[in-house]
Parts: C-alpha cells; structure tokens; sequence
C-alpha cells in the first residue's frame, strides 16, 4: 500500500515540482472524467461505472485476496487479541483528529460552511477536552465526524471517476479517487513537517497505522462479503461506488472514514 514519496520533495524546489505533478494529475483527472462514453461501462445499482482493465483488476484483487489471508488478516486477528476494543477506539479517534487539516481544506474547497465549522469546533473540543483526539467527546455532543478527500472535492468539481481500478495492498478505487489519495498524501501537515526535519519514520509510522486502523474497520464486512458473494469482484466494485457516492453527496452512512478504496461498513465487534 505504502507509496514511495520520491526525495524531490525535499530539495528547494519541491513545490514548484510538486505544483507541476498536481496540475498534470488535474489534467489527466480531467480527461478521465470524459472516458464513460468509451466501451467497458457498466449499468450497476444506478451507477455507471468504466471498467476498460477488469481482466488486469480480477488479477491484481486475486493477488490482494491471497495476501490478506496469508498476512493481514492474521495480522488483524492478533491486534484484536492483544488489543482491547476501547484502545483501537482510542488510535481510530486520534488519527482522526489528526487528519483535520485534510479534512477542513477539502471541505473549504468544496464550499461547506457548515462541514468546515463543524471539524474546526471538533479539532478545538477533542484536542482539549479529548485528550489529545484519543476521545470522541465532539461525537457524543452530536458533532460528527465527517470524512473528506480530495477524490470528493473533484467529484464536487465535476470530475468523473475515469476508469475502476484495484490497488496492490489497497483495493477498490477509482482514477480520480486514486488521483486524489495523492495529493492528500502530499498535502498532509505530519508527512510535510516530518520530512522538512529528516524524520520521515514519524510519517511512515502515521501511515503504517492508518492502514491497520482501516483494515481493522474492513475485516469482518469484507469476510463477510467474500463468504456471501456469487462475485466478490462485482459486489466489491458495486459497494465501492454506492459508498463513494454517498460520501460525494454527504448521506447518512456509518462509518465516514478513509480509504480510497473499500466501502466501509458498521464494526461494531
């Protein structure tokens, strides 16, 4: 999953390049948006979706599939045994908290007023009152968490998805989704700061636990999905998209959390 920043970044001229990436990503964002009139579209649960590369997609989520059983999910099973309920609670809140200034910069983007009150008043209540992000106190007093990514800010700007892909370690995403977990990852405040001091472990660490946060959140609505489906392929492919709609349209959906990638289901266990 992890992607390799390149050491561009860190030479003077970093932002410049890093301007230029961002405005060819657009541009090729853009003309994605354009390709659902090409061959390969399909009509599922009211969402049409461009699948030009799904022989490649099926491959790539057989490989995913064998890694997950053979080590995250193992992985998962042990960060449940020696880890309470109330302590993973506890790290999903602080990273939660700690991706507020993503949140807060798409939702700006994107002309949410009322979005962007609502996280600045949860950063201020859980960074104080929560301990630093470990406690939802915002959550009980009705100020919900609202997730948001650059992949719904292009949406907003009528961007389509381009074409469906499956990510190595990831999963389900789209082009312009995928486009858009890039520049978040390039836009956040912990990568930037700890790359500017040369401890790019602080970034990695912070990544490296997102990603078991997420696939804690994962496990048993995909298990369950993966013993359920005719077609684990179409069903993920179709859930992925309802998902990323609802958040595009801010619906009332369980869990508003990250990934580019899988729907995220209740996880209540």
């Amino acid at each position: 999953m992890q992607r390799k920043i390149s050491d561009t970044y860190m030479t003077k001229n970093k932002g410049k390049k890093g301007s230029y990436l961002i405005l060819m990503l657009l541009s090729t964002l853009s003309l994605g948006a354009c390709s659902g009139t090409q061959k390969g579209n399909i009509i599922d649960a009211g969402n049409t979706i461009y699948d030009p590369y799904e022989n490649i997609n099926r491959k790539v989520m057989s490989f995913n599939l064998a890694v997950d059983h053979a080590i995250i999910n193992p992985v998962i099973t042990g960060y449940r045994k020696i880890t309470p309920k109330p302590a993973r609670t506890g790290l999903r809140n602080f990273l939660r908290n700690l991706r507020t200034p993503i949140n807060l910069a798409n939702q700006i983007l994107q002309g949410d007023v009322k979005g962007s009150r609502d996280t600045i008043l949860r950063a201020i209540i859980n960074t104080t009152v929560g301990v630093g992000g470990l406690f939802d106190v915002a959550g009980y007093e009705g100020i919900e968490y609202e997730f948001e990514d650059f992949g719904q800010t292009l949406a907003k700007w009528g961007v389509g998805h381009g074409p469906y892909m499956v990510v190595p370690f990831i999963g389900a995403s789209s082009f312009r989704d995928y486009g858009g977990f890039f520049v978040d990852s390039l836009a956040d405040p912990v990568r930037i700061y700890s790359f500017n001091i040369d401890e790019y472990e602080i970034y990695y660490s912070k990544f490296g636990l997102d990603y078991l946060d997420i696939r804690d959140s994962l496990y048993d609505p995909l298990t369950e999905l993966e013993k359920s489906s005719f077609d684990y392929y179409a069903a993920v492919r179709s859930t992925y998209y309802q998902h990323r709609n609802a958040l595009v349209n801010d619906n009332d959906i369980s869990e508003n959390r990250q990934i580019p990638d899988i729907p995220v289901f209740d996880d209540d266990f």
